[in-house]
């Protein structure tokens, strides 16, 4: 599977964005997918993931309340939706896939085999 994000932008303070990551070459339902966003000198850190029939989600508590994460599986596409920006949203986000048929949660980035290429979004104040 390839994966590939877009979406990405400069909005201001309160605006809202959608990101979308589409997946290429796989079996996309099998795929637990995830969000991770990365600010130069930072470490890449956990967003928000989803399940892979979209039951479950999980988020960092930074973004709960204001971004959602979602996926269509017909589409092999995984959406991360982000109202309310802040000027600390501003990174480059990434999409990760994890191929896994269980039902915990994960946040780490070496669980994710997967990754797309990023996508800007930038946030003024």
């Amino acid at each position: 599977v390839q994966l590939q994000a877009s979406g990405g932008g400069l909005v201001q303070a309160g605006d809202s964005l959608r990101l979308s990551c589409a997946a290429y070459g796989g079996t996309f339902s099998l795929y637990y997918m995830g969000w991770f966003r990365q600010d130069p000198g930072k470490e890449r850190e956990f967003v928000a993931s989803i399940s892979r029939s979209g039951s479950s989600t999980d988020y960092v508590d930074s973004v709960k309340g204001r971004f959602t994460i979602s996926r269509d599986n017909a589409k092999n596409t995984v959406y991360l939706q982000m109202n309310s920006l802040k000027p600390e949203d501003t990174a480059v986000y990434y999409c990760a896939a994890k191929a896994y048929l269980g039902s915990a949660n994960y946040r780490n980035i070496y669980d994710f085999q997967l990754w797309g290429q990023g996508t800007q979004v930038t946030v003024s104040s």
